[in-house]
């Protein structure tokens, strides 16, 4: 903050003109790339908004409001005009047309080796025709009411730029062209992420002349930071901070309730899972997660509320399905499993394991407050309730997410933190089978599968009526969840910190972005 108000000075000693002002946000966690259309993953989403702009844009509550598409005309079920927005521009100056999306939407196909690939946000997309300069039509497969929740979440790049651009292009910032309120500066991995004001940006000069990304793990480092004013704003504040820093007068604590879902992914796709053993720790060739009764049991083992209140200090709220009440799909009968110790071993039995069976459970070790605590005292739970826990390990994200993507686990510790406010992204992307062909399961890493949720969620998502639609998606949700398809744990709270001078506006999607960050009132 001393940058701001350093300006402040200068501009009042010259009399005139308006301050120069540059933002030092700290991010726990780094992207994994630059190319905006790599992973739908947080930490990417956070850093790719920057720089690139959606066909739509999406408030603090995941309403949405027209973006680089201006406007959208049902033509027939199966087909949508979308009209482009005139006058935008790309950072080099070129003009943002009907090419670039027709582009972009085809281009999230052909990502090779993303760890959470973009593909079931265009699953319904049959074709995309260009019919004017500024004119899109989208032909879908079948009848798509949710399609621009859908595709206008998926980042515009320039078909100039990004043709044949590698994941390297876009790190280095040859391809790294949006149009989006910053433009690339440069990007030392590890360390931070330079960016300049887009002057040019359709809505406007960006608040902030220049925005450094400080990506800081540790979280010890990145309060202290905060502190000292190295940097403005902090992501992922502990819960345990929060009380310290909304007492301090030189910081404000900002926090909202997200829609991220915090789980366990059980490895229910294949008959060997490679971190399952036997009772005495030696490798088995029948895998106990395939079995709905032990994933149940696995789930009456957890301690819900004490992992809320005890292990993440209240920042979440108990969960028993995938998105929270208020958010379309959301069935009221679908409560948190009970902690049943009893109850479990009993399932075990039944199931063919009464001494239980050895796993290793993996979590990330940054991606969200306290995950690597959430593993050990899961670790615990499923102990007291049996089971052989033959260790807990904890990953950088960076390399967790790819792992998890490429099934290298058979118990894990994932999120989930959908954009549309209903349940049917989610659901077709972390529950429906996988079918890389069909865009299905994109985000299926337990590899999930069940015939009649299937069905129930594609009639879902071609019904029109929203109430009848949202009595569809409760049905598909009670299918999976009644086998336990995943083990839901909790809604995380999430908490920004900012110096006393600026203000933060929080949204339910979690990004931590230079645009949501404003010179607070009285301090200009």
């Amino acid at each position: 903050m001393r940058r701001i108000l350093l300006g402040l000075l200068i501009a009042a000693a010259f009399g005139s003109g308006a301050a120069a002002r540059d933002l030092a946000i700290g991010r726990a966690t780094e992207p994994s790339s630059l190319d905006p259309q790599f992973a739908l993953t947080g930490n990417n989403i956070s850093t790719s908004l920057h720089m690139f702009d959606q066909l739509v844009m999406f408030d603090a509550n995941l309403a949405i409001h027209p973006g680089l598409a201006a406007s959208w005309t049902l033509v027939n079920p199966r087909t949508w005009d979308i009209a482009v927005r005139p006058g935008v521009t790309f950072q080099d100056g070129s003009p943002f047309t009907a090419e670039d999306v027709a582009f972009s939407l085809e281009r999230v196909r052909r990502v090779p080796n993303s760890p959470a690939p973009w593909t079931h946000a265009i699953a319904n997309v049959k074709s995309v025709e260009v019919t004017g300069p500024l004119a899109v039509r989208v032909h879908t497969n079948g009848p798509a009411p949710l399609l621009m929740e859908e595709i206008g979440a998926v980042f515009m790049v320039s078909a100039k730029a990004a043709r044949d651009a590698t994941s390297a292009d876009f790190n280095s910032g040859r391809a790294a062209l949006g149009t989006g309120p910053y433009r690339f500066d440069n990007w030392a991995r590890g360390d931070r992420l330079g960016m300049t004001a887009n002057a040019a940006y359709w809505r406007g000069k960006p608040e902030f002349d220049h925005v450094t990304l400080r990506f800081m793990g540790s979280d010890a480092a990145r309060m202290a930071a905060l502190l000292t004013g190295e940097i403005d704003v902090a992501d992922n504040v502990p819960p345990a901070d929060v009380a310290r820093l909304a007492a301090n007068p030189d910081t404000r604590v900002f926090a909202t309730a997200s829609v991220r879902l915090i789980y366990v992914g059980l490895d229910s796709g294949r008959d060997v899972s490679p971190f399952i053993t036997d009772e005495n720790g030696a490798a088995m060739t029948k895998n106990p997660l395939r079995d709905a009764r032990v994933r149940r049991a696995m789930s009456m083992m957890i301690n819900r509320t004490a992992l809320v209140e005890r292990v993440v200090s209240g920042a979440g709220v108990p969960a028993g399905q995938l998105v929270p009440d208020g958010s379309g799909g959301h069935d009221t009968m679908l409560k948190p499993d009970a902690l049943d110790i009893a109850g479990a071993k009993k399932l075990l039995a039944e199931a063919g394991y009464p001494k239980g069976f050895g796993l290793t459970l993996h979590t990330s070790a940054d991606r969200f407050p306290g995950d690597g605590a959430i593993g050990q005292a899961l670790g615990q739970m499923f102990a007291r309730g049996g089971l052989r826990v033959n260790g807990v390990n904890a990953v950088p994200y960076s390399v967790y997410a790819s792992e998890a993507t490429q099934r290298k686990y058979s118990a894990f510790v994932f999120s989930f933190g959908g954009f549309a406010g209903n349940s049917a992204e989610g659901l077709r992307g972390v529950l429906a089978t996988f079918d890389a062909a069909k865009g299905s399961g994109a985000l299926n890493r337990a590899r999930y599968s069940n015939a009649a949720f299937d069905a129930m969620l594609d009639k879902a998502q071609v019904t029109f009526d929203e109430g009848a639609r949202n009595a569809l998606l409760r049905e598909a949700a009670g299918i999976a969840y009644g086998e336990n398809a995943m083990l839901p744990l909790y809604w995380l709270k999430v908490n920004w910190a900012t110096r006393k001078e600026l203000s933060y506006t929080p949204g339910k999607g979690e990004e931590t972005t230079a645009m949501a960050t404003h010179v607070a009132t009285g301090s200009r």
